[in-house]
């Protein structure tokens, strides 16, 4: 069921959210050669413990995960797209890492990821990164009442499109307030002028999954969560939980690291 917020809610939302953002850029901070993407998760929980939220993540169980989620970020490596494992490997120079990050604060959820790359950076992991903060970019600004969800999908498909990149087949952002996921669906591309009328006080989480190679197909690693690019090519994967406003969008996680 979609649920529309008062202002109030929204400042809820929005203060999760500031936990989430301040998270996020203490991860980027210490994510470097060496560190593991557990070491990171600890961190994140750590940081998490002393403001009261818990994160939204830990033990999550969709229908379509054979098990809960056992950490509290979402750390994907190079070819791996989204719900990657935080695991013991050592991150190395020119990795390209993705961590997705929510909270519950209060009863209400907020929801952002960012991209970057480890030490020394190839300049076609740049390309990708700063393409899919673009496609969130664009994404962001079409979300005003009165537009289609369809006007938010076909801004993220173009910018993403335009530069030869695929996007992950079948996913896309959401609604976001009293649960980490809720109605609406949120596509990364689509047909402007179609779908849901945006109106003041929907919250949505949107998100592009820019892939590499060109084409969308994914495989889902045997843990039941982590999803890889098809071809083995590198991903990237940008994140706010935006709120439409009679203002325009307002950014709920604002602060979140962009690169």
């Amino acid at each position: 069921m979609m649920e529309l917020k008062t202002p109030a809610e929204l400042d809820a939302v929005e203060a999760a959210g500031k936990i989430v953002a301040d998270v996020l850029s203490a991860l980027r901070e210490h994510a470097a050669p060496g560190v593991t993407p557990r070491q990171l998760d600890a961190l994140a929980a750590d940081l998490i413990a002393g403001t009261g939220a818990r994160p939204s993540f830990l033990g999550y169980h969709p229908s379509s995960a054979p098990t809960p989620y056992p950490a509290v970020i979402c750390a994907s490596v190079n070819d791996a797209v989204v719900h990657g494992i935080p695991g013991r490997a050592r991150l190395r120079d020119g990795d390209l890492l993705s961590v997705d990050l929510a909270v519950h604060l209060d009863g209400w959820c907020a929801d952002a990821a960012f991209s970057t790359v480890i030490g020394r950076a190839d300049p076609r992991d740049v390309a990708l990164i700063e393409t899919t903060e673009r496609a969130l970019a664009a994404g962001i600004a079409a979300a005003v009442p009165g537009a289609r969800m369809g006007d938010v999908a076909h801004a993220i498909g173009v910018v993403g499109r335009a530069d030869g990149y695929g996007l992950l087949a079948g996913h896309g952002g959401h609604g976001v307030g009293r649960e980490m996921h809720e109605a609406p669906h949120v596509p990364n591309e689509g047909r402007a002028g179609r779908g849901l009328i945006l109106r003041p006080g929907l919250v949505i989480a949107i998100e592009p999954m820019l892939l590499a190679g060109g084409a969308d197909d994914y495989s889902p690693d045997p843990d039941g969560w982590t999803l890889r690019t098809a071809d083995g090519s590198r991903a990237a994967h940008a994140e706010h939980t935006i709120a439409i406003t009679d203002g325009g969008p307002r950014v709920l996680t604002a602060g979140r690291p962009t690169g």
